[in-house]
């Protein structure tokens, strides 16, 4: 997955004209490829482009191999490539106590003692496949956290992130891919207690950077001191924009706008006191970040989208170029028309280096493809209900798309000819 930097695109109906270009290793023209439009799903679940298919990997409240049941509300996940070859997908489960009815604990049975608070029925599951993706078991890793919501991938495994500032939580945890029974909970405090969204690894410092999901929340990095030892030492930052003092990102920004960033220290006190981390921050000149949510790592930065921001409150997608002192923050799409793009929310990078967005809004979700030329593609589209999209990953062969539809409890697998996007792109 491979890229080149990135150039600046013509305008994109319903975008703004910023939208990036990613480019491969040469250049190639377009192709002809399918039609845009979604096809009619007749079992009413999931709309898609011509010549894919999905498949029900997992359903909510099925039982597991471990005689847990599958959680409900499953949300962010990541795809590991395993040792003897099979594919360990790991899953958050975005539950709290008014959900214990969908947690992982059948009637009469008791919390295991490896739950780090036994009353919260959050966590996350672990699904095992094998290469041609279909589901060998699966089974409880983490348990006892609260609103398990986004997370990300790391060189040490899954790190889950809880979306909750409730009394003991509001951290990010790190999850074994190889885990085949339930784990006592590796809990992160050095990452900052917040209302946690999601986290990218930095594989050249191994610094981490995390999203938080508040209307006037901030966008935070954490500094280890020693790359050897990433969960010890270190500093916790929050992202500035250079002489604009609590900027606020999420008003509308001119098309192709790009800002110089610096990075302010924040005390970790600030976050286990209270839930007041992001009000130190931006004291201390912090930018203001309207939700931000899906982060991913790209070769030269990071994707951020920010998911009510911009002038609809619709979204906002940003690429972040950081170094050590500063960096720049770069705007890719701003929605001026939902019907393009309304409220992104989980985003990853596809195989051929397009990126590709889950919506989490009240009206009607998509899963959405940004490409290389400024195209923003319908991919799929919930016909079910109104649940968003969450988790959208790849395997490790760039075959099978897995994804999650959050409130009917699915996890899904789609396959079919992603070399024709890839060609488009």
């Amino acid at each position: 997955m491979k890229r080149r930097g990135f150039l600046l695109a013509g305008s994109v109906a319903g975008l703004s004209a910023g939208l990036s270009v990613w480019l491969k290793l040469r250049s190639q023209p377009s192709a002809p490829a399918a039609s845009d439009r979604l096809l009619p799903d007749p079992q009413g679940i999931l709309q898609l482009r011509e010549g894919f298919r999905y498949r029900i990997v997992e359903r909510a409240l099925s039982t597991m191999d471990d005689g847990y049941r599958v959680p409900g509300r499953p949300d962010a996940m990541g795809c590991f490539l395993m040792a003897d070859g099979n594919w360990a997908l790991l899953r958050n489960h975005e539950l709290d106590g008014s959900l214990s009815e969908l947690g992982p604990c059948a009637a009469g049975q008791k919390p295991s003692p490896y739950a780090y608070d036994a009353a919260s029925p959050g966590g996350v599951s672990r699904l095992l496949l094998d290469p041609s993706g279909k589901r060998l078991r699966s089974n409880l890793v983490l348990t006892g956290t609260n609103r398990n919501c986004a997370g990300g991938m790391s060189p040490w495994g899954w790190l889950t992130c809880e979306e909750s500032v409730e009394s003991k939580h509001g951290y990010v945890f790190l999850c074994s891919p190889t885990a085949e029974v339930l784990q006592p909970p590796h809990r992160i405090p050095v990452y900052g207690r917040f209302l946690h969204e999601a986290v990218a690894i930095d594989l050249t410092d191994h610094a981490a950077y995390l999203t938080e999901d508040r209307g006037d929340g901030c966008l935070y990095r954490y500094l280890p001191e020693q790359k050897e030892q990433p969960f010890c030492a270190g500093k916790l930052q929050a992202l500035g924009i250079v002489g604009r003092p609590r900027f606020e990102l999420g008003d509308e920004l001119p098309k192709d706008a790009t800002l110089d960033v610096q990075w302010i220290d924040v005390p970790h006190a600030a976050g286990e006191r209270e839930d007041a981390l992001r009000y130190v921050a931006q004291q201390r000149g912090a930018a203001v970040v309207r939700r931000g949510e899906g982060i991913w790592r790209l070769e030269d930065g990071f994707a951020i989208t920010c998911t009510s921001g911009g002038p609809l409150q619709s979204g906002q997608v940003f690429h972040l170029a950081p170094t050590p002192a500063g960096g720049t923050l770069r705007l890719l799409a701003q929605s001026h028309d939902p019907s393009q793009l309304d409220m992104p929310d989980n985003i990853t990078l596809t195989p051929w280096g397009d990126l590709l967005v889950c919506e989490d809004n009240r009206r009607s979700n998509y899963l959405r493809i940004i490409t290389r030329d400024g195209k923003v593609l319908p991919f799929a589209h919930n016909a079910l209900s109104l649940s968003e999209f969450a988790g959208a990953c790849f395997s490790p062969d760039g075959r099978v798309l897995f994804v999650n539809m959050q409130d009917d409890g699915l996890t899904l697998a789609i396959e079919g000819p992603f070399d024709l996007l890839s060609a488009r792109s």
